[in-house]
């Protein structure tokens, strides 16, 4: 592809995306856009003028590119905003160092994609399998509780606490966590930033399964810490590779997600549990669990091994759930729980970040797990996951064999497919968004450089298996237009 081509692409590509941007709203600087499309920083500052000289944004230099304000009346020149690059960067004895904050891996699952596009990348639950009226029920009853809006314990509810430790702890749950063990979080990510900030000072380096959750490593890098990557494989995370990282890095964090790992699907074998958890203990590091996805067992998914914290009694595990994905994406409430002198430091950063969660829906969550519709609801999810899976899966094989697929997890909401040798990440889900399907790709889940294209495709957001077969069917059209010739694209499938 020649020098012109490309920027007449991603041209193209920018001039569709600036429709989401407020006037006025500053686009991803330069270096975000060179590593999103794979193109040099010289085809993105021709792109970008390109589009300037459109009228389409306004570049300021030291400040970026912007959305330009409508066409209208004259306007007072905006401001100089440069100084901030100055003052939001970290000061050094060399000079300012740009502390880089990029949410672009969490926003492709956030933002909402634009009417008639098939949602691929969603991280919630599509509506019609959201517990809507059992939430409105249970927010109705909470409002009427006496003291509903009063202020809660800063550490959340304790009926609450003692729900999640005993779904934590499990049957029996002698070894669990107990309800002074946790906290109450607004939701999972505000669990983890708590975590990370309250495990790792700035500068240090956090162990990270690779791939993983691109939120978790924005909340790493913003806090000023350096991901490390340990690789996973079909069985979850290799123990002998953590054991080095942990000798190389000296590094006193890990973060994993030891069942339905994201985006892999993969759960940490049963021989690799205690070694995970022992290996951690001997280097003196912790092990934060991330369960986001205990819920969102399939129908076929069996007995669940139970989490790294159910058996923990030297607190290595700082354990993370939220009721969020199972429910809805308004229902942030999650929970923390660890033991030992980190939970006074995991409640003293709670506090201070934010003071508490509301106990309206502290108390709406507590009507709502108490609820006989609650079983009901998890039943209902299980056995409505599985056969989109499984369509999905089988669609992919159908009509684009050239996606590789992992194994089909047994929980979760998604495959992990890769793409063949040679192929365009950015170009490849730019073409399935133009043929109205929205994908992840899979670059962000990489802290390191990805060993190959892949794309994270969800199934939990759609309607059903007829969206599923349709959105397929425009990722076929994508693939015939974006994989490199004769990697298997095909034609587009006929409608």
């Amino acid at each position: 592809m020649t020098e012109r081509s490309s920027v007449a692409d991603l041209a193209k590509t920018l001039r569709e995306e600036v429709d989401r941007y407020s006037p006025g709203e500053r686009l991803p600087s330069s270096r975000v856009l060179v590593e999103r499309y794979r193109v040099s920083p010289v085809t993105v500052s021709r792109a970008l003028a390109q589009l300037a000289a459109e009228g389409v944004v306004v570049t300021r230099p030291g400040a970026g590119a912007y959305r330009a304000e409508p066409s209208g009346p004259a306007k007072p020149a905006p401001g100089d905003t440069s100084w901030q690059e100055v003052a939001l960067s970290a000061q050094t004895a060399a000079g300012p160092v740009p502390r880089s904050v990029d949410a672009s891996g969490v926003l492709v699952t956030l933002a909402e994609p634009p009417p008639g596009v098939i949602e691929f990348n969603g991280g919630y639950l599509h509506p019609s399998l959201q517990p809507e009226r059992a939430l409105a029920a249970a927010l109705a009853r909470a409002g009427r509780r006496p003291g509903a809006w009063n202020r809660p314990p800063t550490d959340g509810l304790f009926e609450l606490r003692a729900w999640f430790a005993r779904q934590i702890a499990g049957p029996g749950g002698e070894g669990g966590p107990t309800g002074a063990d946790v906290l109450i979080t607004a939701g999972g990510q505000s669990a983890l930033t708590t975590a990370l900030r309250a495990l790792a000072p700035p500068g240090a380096p956090v162990l990270v399964e690779s791939p993983t959750y691109p939120g978790m490593l924005a909340v790493a890098r913003a806090a000023g810490q350096r991901p490390v990557p340990v690789p996973v494989d079909a069985d979850g995370l290799r123990p002998e590779l953590l054991a080095a990282a942990l000798r190389a890095t000296g590094a006193r964090v890990l973060v994993c997600q030891p069942l339905f790992q994201n985006p892999t699907g993969a759960v940490l074998a049963r021989e690799r549990r205690r070694e995970v958890v022992r290996i951690a203990r001997e280097a003196g590091a912790f092990v934060v669990e991330d369960d986001f996805a205990r819920s969102l067992a399939h129908e076929d998914a069996g007995a669940l091994p139970p989490p790294l914290a159910a058996d923990d009694p030297d607190g290595v595990v700082v354990h993370l759930r939220s009721l969020t994905k199972i429910t809805s994406p308004s229902l942030r409430v999650g929970a923390l729980a660890a033991r030992g002198p980190v939970l006074e430091r995991l409640r003293a950063i709670h506090v201070v970040d934010q003071f508490f969660v509301p106990r309206p829906l502290q108390e709406a969550a507590l009507e709502l797990v108490g609820s006989p519709a609650w079983p009901r609801h998890l039943r209902a999810v299980a056995a409505a996951l599985r056969p989109r899976r499984d369509h999905l899966a089988a669609e992919l094989r159908r009509q684009v064999p050239a996606l590789v697929q992992a194994a089909a997890p047994r929980g979760g909401f998604h495959l992990w497919v890769r793409a063949p040798e040679g192929t365009d990440e950015a170009a490849l889900t730019g073409a399935a968004l133009r043929a109205g399907v929205a994908v992840t790709p899979g670059r962000p889940y990489f802290c390191a450089e990805p060993p190959a294209v892949h794309l994270r495709l969800g199934f939990a957001a759609t309607a059903g298996t007829a969206e599923i077969t349709e959105g397929v069917r425009r990722l076929r059209t994508a693939c015939a237009q974006a994989l490199p010739h004769g990697a298997g694209g095909g034609e587009p499938a006929p409608a």
